[in-house]
């Protein structure tokens, strides 16, 4: 969104806008900006959420193992979270062989990996609103 057309939804001067938001930035409160790219539009149609639980054991990997993840072309975002699992990872491949070889090869066949759980992700809605609300 521009900022001019912010400041119109918001009903103050461009000036004005510009100002808050860069204070926004600065104070931390916005972290960053970004493109909301459709995975489907590169070929990775099928999306999945998937729930790692780490052996009690490895619970000092847990930062590296986050970022291990992070790293993965599939791997669109890393929750570290509390519960009975350790990690939910949201994952984008091209199909259910592409998504069945990434949990056995970069989780299952991980040696700090106890158990996963996949869900299949049918359809994403974003609150009302937003720029683009249906992916």
């Amino acid at each position: 969104m521009t900022n001019n057309a912010l400041a119109e939804a918001a009903g103050i001067a461009p000036s004005t806008c510009l100002g808050r938001v860069r204070s926004l930035v600065e104070r931390g409160v916005i972290r960053g900006f970004h493109a909301d790219i459709d995975p489907a539009a590169l070929g990775r149609g099928l999306q999945a959420m998937i729930a790692v639980r780490l052996h009690g054991n490895s619970r000092k990997y847990l930062a590296e193992f986050g970022r291990q993840l992070a790293a993965l072309p599939e791997v669109l975002n890393v929750y570290f979270i509390a519960g009975a699992d350790d990690y939910l990872i949201h994952v984008a491949t091209a199909d259910t062989d592409g998504l069945r070889g990434f949990v056995l090869e970069h989780l299952s066949a991980h040696p700090a990996v106890s158990a996963t759980e996949t869900i299949l992700i049918f359809e994403h809605l974003r609150p009302a609103g937003t720029e683009r609300d249906r992916t």
